[in-house]
């Protein structure tokens, strides 16, 4: 979605805006060999998902403020020995929680993640550390190959039932075997039709997300994958939270012994815990989605859960052009970063109060005591365009346009902002003559922008621009 803003007195140094409005930046998967090849994003341009590297780890470290963490990548080896690999979000890098929208701070220390990352965009302003391209490919002693990719800034990263309920495959359990209201499972990833579409989900041969009978994926058949489940499990059914113990007593699993599970189809969310010895990779089952209801619950209750964040803190965006009038009005276009939920972007409407203020490209905020709107500049929509073409995974929403009305602050192309429709409250503000301030003046920087008045900084706000169009009614 694009969005333009008119600002007069707008002026406006190279931030970042966290302004979801996105351009069009197309996720869609092709060809394996593409995915091979490492790829580094030209900044400013949203890279195409197919370019990008897939590997899956356990989440063992998280630092939301500054969208960075660190994984235990899933290599050809031996799992539990692999040391944590850090990571970074992009700017306009897309979090997925249960099915839904989601910040870092949304997904618990432990979570099985996949993850579509590139190289980083410039190595010299890269918040983790820069590897070589091919360090992917090389051995790690008994962890085997892949443990440490080059790709460690993230496109998508997404919990299990995300990824699945994006490749339109489930889990099909096979037998389970029980104890104490604890034991194993096994069961293997397919499609709705019971085989693993490559042509769908080309990265799967190489990713180490499904496994074949042979090495080359060659009947395309997945394998079986056994993993442990405990009393602490959760089993959601409908509008129930269950545990093992409520199965068992209703004679749905055995107290003990085995059982048969006929390729029940369902979700479920993987994590990790210690193994006994001899046991080098094997992961645990954290929850079970028995039917869509359920699922589409814990989807919906993420979604609101994102959608408040959001809210408070603003859309992120990235402003492509900067048009300057007289008395330093401009007219600021930018783009919506995608992966929001749809009500996000509906609030960007034509002739609506807007504001936008600039963040770094971790979508800091960083204006210590001083809120958003302190910072923020305000103005009005211009106009907001939505993509019409609907493709199948877009890192950009829409383009927004907006003339902000009075502002002493500047802002340039492909920084990052945030913006306001009247729904959030909180933006944020790049340190002033910081290393990467200067870095986001060559490069692609978000902005945040919000376009409604809700909190406890709406009466402020409206009062402000009351005043602003007073002041500037003139002007124009």
């Amino acid at each position: 979605m694009t969005t333009i803003i008119d600002r007069s007195f707008l002026v406006l140094p190279p931030w970042i805006v966290a302004f979801c409005l996105g351009l069009p930046v197309i996720l869609s998967t092709s060809t394996a060999t593409a995915a091979d090849e490492p790829f580094r994003p030209e900044p400013g341009k949203f890279p195409p998902l197919e370019r990008a590297h897939s590997y899956r780890g356990e989440l063992v470290f998280v630092d939301h403020a500054n969208r960075r963490g660190s994984l235990r990548v899933q290599g050809e080896g031996t799992y539990f020995r692999n040391a944590p690999h850090p990571f970074a979000m992009l700017p306009y890098g897309i979090v997925r929680y249960h099915g839904a929208p989601a910040d870092l701070r949304d997904i618990p220390v432990g979570t099985v993640l996949h993850v579509r990352g590139f190289l980083p965009p410039d190595p010299q302003t890269s918040a983790v550390p820069v590897l070589p391209v091919d360090s992917r490919k090389k051995n790690s002693g008994y962890s085997g190959a892949g443990i440490y990719p080059a790709e460690n800034h993230v496109l998508l990263l997404e919990d299990e039932p995300s990824y699945c309920l994006r490749e339109g495959v489930v889990w099909k359990l096979k037998e389970m075997q029980i104890k104490d209201n604890a034991g194993m499972i096994d069961a293997r990833r397919e499609s709705s039709s019971g085989v693993v579409d490559l042509a769908r989900n080309p990265h799967a041969r190489n990713s180490g997300e499904f496994h074949y009978k042979n090495g080359e994926g060659g009947d395309r058949e997945a394998s079986d994958e056994s993993m442990t489940f405990d009393a602490a499990t959760r089993i959601w059914r409908g509008r129930e939270c269950l545990a093992a113990e409520d199965l068992i007593a209703e004679g749905i699993w055995p107290a003990e012994g085995k059982k048969s599970l006929d390729g029940q189809s369902v979700l479920l969310g993987i994590t990790w815990k210690p193994t006994p010895d001899g046991i080098f990779t094997r992961f645990h089952i954290s929850d079970i989605w028995l039917d869509d209801t359920a699922m589409q619950r814990a989807a919906r209750n993420q979604t609101e859960t994102h959608k408040a964040y959001i809210r408070s803190r603003w859309m992120p965006a990235r402003i492509d052009t900067v048009e300057y009038g007289k008395f330093g009005r401009a007219t600021v276009t930018a783009t919506l970063f995608g992966g929001m939920d749809e009500s996000l972007y509906a609030d960007f409407k034509n002739n609506a109060s807007a504001m936008m203020n600039g963040v770094e490209n971790t979508l800091k905020h960083n204006g210590g005591n001083y809120g958003p709107a302190h910072m923020a500049s305000a103005g009005r929509s211009l106009r907001s365009h939505r993509q019409t073409e609907r493709r199948r995974w877009a890192a950009a929403a829409s383009r927004y346009v907006l003339r902000p009305t009075s502002s002493s602050k500047a802002f340039a192309p492909a920084e990052s902002s945030v913006f306001v429709p009247p729904t959030g409250r909180r933006s944020t503000s790049p340190a002033k003559n910081s290393s990467a301030t200067a870095a986001t003046r060559k490069t692609a920087s978000p902005h945040r922008i919000s376009s409604r008045n809700t909190d406890r900084w709406g009466s402020c706000i409206t009062r402000h621009e009351q005043n602003m169009d007073r002041r500037t009614s003139g002007n124009d």
